[in-house]
């Protein structure tokens, strides 16, 4: 299987598992631990290989964005929508949680090609 494909594979399913988390979370809090390394194992495999150097500044944008919403005021405003607030705010705490790892990751190429490349 190509990397590329591993790579998409990797992202569509990262973004399953944070949404289907998100949403069935209080059912199985059980699983929990076992969510959020599967969303860090995916974010990781998705810095690795989808992410080229043409790609790196819109998806750190992106990466600090979905961060900030996710860790800021809004995130906690979420649980105030009726019925469905606390699973939104699931969803995009279990995207941050997806996203973070793969942000992590192309920064540290990106901070790494800065330092190679001469002045």
């Amino acid at each position: 299987m190509e990397t590329q494909t591993i790579g998409s594979w990797a992202f569509i399913l990262g973004v399953i598992i944070a949404i289907v988390g998100g949403a069935v979370g209080g059912y199985v809090i059980e699983y929990a631990p076992w969510i959020v390394l599967a969303l860090v194992i995916l974010g990781l495999v998705v810095g690795f290989i989808n992410i080229g150097q043409k790609e790196v500044n819109d998806f750190l944008i992106a990466a600090i964005a979905l961060t900030l919403v996710g860790i800021g005021g809004s995130a906690a405003q979420l649980s105030t929508i009726p019925a469905i607030g606390a699973v939104v705010q699931a969803i995009v705490g279990n995207i941050v949680v997806f996203v973070a790892p793969a942000a992590l990751v192309v920064a540290l190429k990106a901070v790494y090609n800065l330092a190679r490349s001469p002045a």
